[in-house]
This record gives C-alpha cells, structure tokens and sequence, in this order.
C-alpha cells in the first residue's frame, strides 16, 4: 500500500504514517518499491518482509511441520504424497462449488481471491491487461510449505481446474524462490494460443 492509502484507512496524516515506515524500515519489517503513476515521480509503495512474519505468530505451523515430519518417518515419501494430494482434493472440490456458479473468468479469480483470503493468503484480483492476476501477500502454509513443496506444486494444479479448461494458470513470482509473494497469471486459452502462434 502507499502511506497515502495507509494514511486514510488509519485515519493519520499521509507524514505520520511515512514516519512509522521509515521507523519500520529500518527494523527489516517494511520495504519500498516504486510504481510509476502517471506523470511525476513514481508513489513509493510499502509492503511486509519475511522478517515480519514474527509479528504474526501461528501456532499451527509448529504442528503441521511435526505432523508432515511424522507422516514422512511412518509412510515414507509416498505416503506424505497421498495426503497431500487428499488435501488438494478436498480444497478442489470446495473451490469448484464456490466457483461453478460463475460464468466469466473475472468473476472466478475474484471469487478464487476472496476464498484465499478468507483462508489467510490475503489475496486479491488485478487486471493486468487481458489477463488477470491473482495475487498472494501473505502464506499462512509458508514453513509446511518450505517443509513439503507438494503443496505449492499441487495449488498450481487445483487453481487450474478450479478456473476452468477455458483458462491457462501460470505462476509468476513465487514465495519460496525468493519473491516477496505469489502472483499468478491467470489467461483465457484462447488468448494464450493467440500469443504462441500468433500467425
């Protein structure tokens, strides 16, 4: 967010608010980037570090990562697959029940987006062009995920047949290589045959 919009959701000056960034800056929780707005100087805008993890304790990453390291010493590497995989099932079938009804790709991200963020990834919907984005600040899974990368392998597919065969799901940043979040791109198959063989 920009201290801008911080600012009026707060109910602070836009400078009270940079004054806490900077404060939170310089502690690694906070960092900057800018984007270009318009005419004039880019607006910087603020996002989380991993470092401010800390801030937000969960209780059932200890856990999980006792239960994958329990499941992986009883049954092996294959035996962690099919609960996984069991997992990913059951959050496919919840996600095809909420996104069903919805008849355009636009509608389905945005319901997509609002279902990951009820469960924790503080995810929204963009439009980037013809496609659409969807976009993850935050993995509440982040160390089972660290622990199990099956887990981040099979979201890609359950967000793929969520959306549909009409739409080709493809991830661009991701958490655990490195970026700052997740983002897919999320296109019409259509669109994406175009651009492959656009003669």
């Amino acid at each position: 967010q920009s201290a801008a919009s911080l600012a009026d959701t707060l109910g602070l000056t836009p400078m009270a608010v940079r004054l806490h960034l900077y404060e939170l800056a310089e502690e690694g929780l906070v960092e900057e980037t800018a984007k270009p707005m318009g005419r004039g100087r880019p607006t910087k805008i603020w996002s989380l570090t991993s470092a401010a993890a800390r801030i937000f304790p969960d209780a059932h990453q200890g856990l999980a990562l006792e239960m994958i390291g329990s499941i992986r010493e009883m049954f092996g590497e294959e035996g962690l697959a099919r609960v996984i995989d069991r997992h990913s099932d059951t959050q496919l079938t919840a996600y095809k029940e909420a996104l069903g009804p919805l008849a355009d790709t636009a509608a389905r991200v945005k319901r997509l987006a609002e279902l990951r963020s009820a469960e924790g990834y503080m995810a929204a919907a963009a439009e980037d062009g013809d496609d659409w984005l969807l976009i993850e600040n935050h993995c509440p899974i982040c160390s089972a995920a660290t622990a199990c990368q099956r887990l981040c392998a099979n979201e890609l597919d359950v967000f793929q047949q969520a959306l549909g065969p009409d739409t080709e799901v493809t991830r661009e940043d991701h958490l655990l290589a490195g970026a700052r979040r997740c983002v897919y791109r999320i296109r019409q198959r259509a669109q994406a045959l175009q651009r492959a063989d656009p003669g």
